[in-house]
């Protein structure tokens, strides 16, 4: 059975605007204005926290509490150390791979603005064949076209500047969403998509909702043990990306099989409530919803670990969005895929009653 599309023009729109801002770890907050913009018609109000982390509350004085949650933030750089040749060498802020590294372009965010800068690599004529360098941290750097460090500290470069790809949204195909930070403001589009999807279908729900965009997942989970204690939730239903295993070079033995297509990704693993993983999937099956499998063996890296082991234990599920290349510039994401995962979450909704405690021993 096929259903009809959830995504609009609006938006598709949005999403696109979304990706294409720049929001790294620490840096968020732009991306969070844009996303609280777009959810601002849906919800009833909002909280937020010192670091960033943003929510939108729909039935704010209800003792009951779900939370429906996706990461707004992307790997980037730091500015780490600047040469006498006003040559820049840089650390991560999150997950950011150095093999991609080599002949990307750059933008270092200083207090005067953008700075483009590039990352340089030796021309393929000037290398040993037989032992030749790949991308490490300690030999990849950014060359602004300054002379000297005194140029480079005269453009506002400086230690500690934050620095992102500019890479922007693109179509493949006409249903393959591909640009850097997929990973994870699909998160945080698919939970804002659930929330217009409650309100243009006049849903009147029995819990407050809260609907929760997370900071600095990439270095830790850092903004969703942050937020879990300030909302204190009763069930999370965390929505974050896994691999599209079918791509070269993974070996699918050791990390399982799931691919885009092919549906939301539902997730084995000890921080998972089995009762409210059940739910998910008879949810999924009632409403012919496609669905994949994944197991984590001990914990399932995701904000999914913050909230189930907070408050004295939260039920939490995990819902992926199958997904290729990740943290590369080129992430890649099927349309009906993310619409499976903005449906899924959205009929779980429905279900949940008010009080209920998915207890093993009800």
């Amino acid at each position: 059975m096929e259903h009809k599309p959830i995504m609009t023009d609006a938006s598709q729109a949005f999403l696109e605007k979304y990706l294409n801002n720049a929001a790294p770890t620490g840096y968020e907050w732009e991306g969070q204005k844009l996303w609280m913009d777009y959810l601002k018609p849906y919800v009833d109000t909002f909280i937020t926290d010192t670091y960033g982390s943003a929510v939108g509350v729909i039935n704010p004085d209800a003792p009951f509490k779900v939370v429906i949650e996706g990461h707004a933030d992307e790997i980037s750089w730091y500015v780490n150390f600047i040469t006498e040749e006003g040559l820049i060498y840089v650390i991560r802020n999150g997950g950011s791979d150095h093999m991609i590294a080599p002949s990307k372009w750059v933008n270092i965010h200083t207090d005067k603005g953008i700075v483009k800068g590039v990352f340089g690599w030796p021309a393929i004529h000037t290398r040993k064949n037989d032992k030749e360098d790949t991308p490490k941290l300690d030999n990849i750097c950014i060359d602004i076209g300054a002379k000297n460090k005194k140029e480079v500290l005269e453009m506002g470069v400086h230690v500690g500047c934050v620095i992102t790809y500019p890479d922007t949204f693109q179509v493949l195909n006409g249903n393959k969403f591909v640009c850097r930070a997929i990973d994870n403001r699909a998160g945080g589009f698919m939970i804002a998509e659930v929330a217009r999807l409650l309100h243009e279908n006049k849903v009147k729900l029995p819990f407050g909702l809260y609907i929760t965009n997370s900071v600095q997942e990439e270095i830790g989970l850092r903004g969703a043990e942050m937020i879990t204690q300030t909302i204190k939730p009763n069930i999370a239903i965390v929505t974050d990306v896994c691999h599209d295993t079918t791509t070269p070079m993974i070996e699918q033995k050791v990390q399982g099989l799931t691919q885009l297509g092919d549906g939301p990704v539902i997730s084995y693993a000890p921080a998972v409530q089995n009762k409210l993983r059940a739910r998910i999937i008879e949810t999924a099956e009632k409403n012919n919803i496609p669905f994949q499998r994944m197991a984590s063996s001990r914990s399932t890296g995701t904000d999914t670990d913050a909230f189930a082991y907070s408050n004295g234990g939260v039920a939490s599920a995990l819902i992926s969005l199958p997904l290729r290349y990740m943290h590369t510039t080129v992430e890649m994401v099927q349309k009906e895929d993310v619409e499976n995962v903005i449906r899924l979450i959205y009929e779980t909704l429905l279900t949940i009653k008010s009080g209920e405690t998915f207890s093993y021993f009800d």
